[in-house]
This record gives structure tokens, C-alpha cells and sequence, in this order.
């Protein structure tokens, strides 16, 4: 999953908004795995009305992760975000090419994550958003975290058997983004139990050591993202 030619990312600089362990996580890795140098801007969307509001003059939709191309543009959406840069830096290997057999494969994926899984954090992250009234918000938050669940499971029965990554032998941007969503609610010991043949990769990207660095600085792994006591 490489090409011969690429940008220079040693020169490209990006700023990048989203708190450790947010959606902004999978971006700033792949952004570690090709080199480029980024700024970042800590921003806890889910802590509550202040802090959606100072992303709000970046992004409208008051959200992250948000990043500024080194032309000055915004992007937002985390996974048009990553299968940009994927495809920006082809030297990084992190996705299938264009024309590549996998392609189609990949897109079907990094569509998948946001539409099935990575939406519903948005009404978890402030339950009164959909459901005003207290007492029914429980039930909410268990109801999702099972459909969270069960998309998991749906993904993992339909995906190839990994070998050693969700599409061969590469790590991909892919990786990253599951490896990340995968510590999010309902947490590692549900993920490995409903998704047993990506645990396998997702254990592989924790401890890659290119990265060993930036999980260490960025979102630290701690038990808590096993049992879900976090």
C-alpha cells in the first residue's frame, strides 16, 4: 500500500484541535506515522458548554477533531480527515492506492466507523441533547452502549481475518481509527469479547513501537480502558 512519490512532510506544519484521547487521536497518529510537525490545541468538547464553545470559531459545528491544512484550510470529519492524509502521504503506506484491490474494502470501513459507531458519542458525550428528561437518559446510555456492541461484532464477523492488520500486512489508517474508538464505551473488555479478531490488531497498534511515544503523551492506555471504569 505505497506509491513512490509524496509531498514533504518534514516541511508541512498542521494545527490540530481535539483533547488526548478524542476523535483528534487517530489524525495526530497518522500524523506521527508520516512525519509531519503539529500543533496542537487541547479542546474537551464532551467537558461541557465552554469548552464546545471555543471551538466554535474553527469549526460551527462545535466539534473535533478540526485540523488546518498547512494551506490554511479547515478540515473537518475525522475519517475524511484521515483517508486525506493517507492519501497525501502515499510514502507512509497507510492506505491501499486508488486502483489498489482494497480500496473499495478500506472506504466500506472508514464510512462504517462514523456512521455506525463514532455518531452515537455525540448524544452519549450530552444525553439531554436527545433526552431531556433525567430519568430516561440511563437507558439511553446502556441502549447505545450495546448498539456500540453490537456494531463491533457486526464488523468484526464481516471483516477478512486480519494478517496481521484489518487489510494485510500494512498498518493503516484504518488500524489507527479502530485501535482508538476501540477504548471508548463500551470500553477493551467488551471490544475483545464482541470483536475477537480485531483484538488481536488492535493490540498490535498499542504497542507499536513507532508510536509508543505518542500513546504515552497523548492518550496513555491505563486499565481503565479495559474494564470501563474510565
Amino acid at each position: 500500500m505505497s506509491a513512490s512519490s509524496t509531498p514533504s512532510s518534514a516541511a508541512d506544519r498542521y494545527t490540530l484541535y481535539g483533547a488526548p484521547g478524542s476523535g483528534a487521536t487517530p489524525v495526530h497518529a497518522a500524523l506521527t506515522l508520516v512525519g509531519a510537525q503539529v500543533d496542537t490545541v487541547d479542546i474537551a468538547t464532551w467537558e461541557g458548554e465552554a469548552e464546545r464553545e471555543r471551538v466554535s470559531g474553527v469549526n460551527p459545528m462545535r466539534q473535533v477533531p478540526a485540523l488546518v491544512l498547512p494551506s490554511g484550510e479547515l478540515m473537518t470529519e475525522s475519517a475524511a480527515i484521515l483517508v486525506w492524509l493517507a492519501d497525501r502521504y502515499p510514502h507512509a503506506g497507510l492506505c491501499p492506492a486508488p486502483d489498489h484491490p482494497l480500496r473499495a474494502r478500506y472506504l466500506r470501513w472508514m464510512v462504517y466507523l462514523p456512521a455506525a459507531i463514532y455518531s452515537l458519542f455525540w448524544v452519549r458525550d450530552d444525553p439531554s441533547r436527545l433526552v431531556p428528561d433525567p430519568a430516561a437518559q440511563p437507558a439511553m446510555l446502556e441502549r447505545s452502549a450495546e448498539r456500540i456492541a453490537h456494531c463491533w461484532h457486526l464488523m468484526d464477523a464481516q471483516i477478512d481475518a486480519p494478517s496481521p492488520y484489518l487489510l494485510g500486512d500494512t498498518l493503516s489508517v484504518l488500524d489507527l481509527y479502530v485501535t482508538v474508538m476501540s477504548r471508548w464505551t463500551p470500553c477493551r473488555t467488551r471490544f475483545y469479547r464482541e470483536a475477537p479478531r480485531m483484538a488481536e490488531v488492535v493490540k498490535r497498534v498499542d504497542a507499536d513501537p513507532r508510536l509508543a511515544a505518542f500513546w504515552a503523551a497523548r492518550f496513555p492506555f491505563v486499565p481503565a480502558w479495559e474494564d470501563g471504569n474510565a
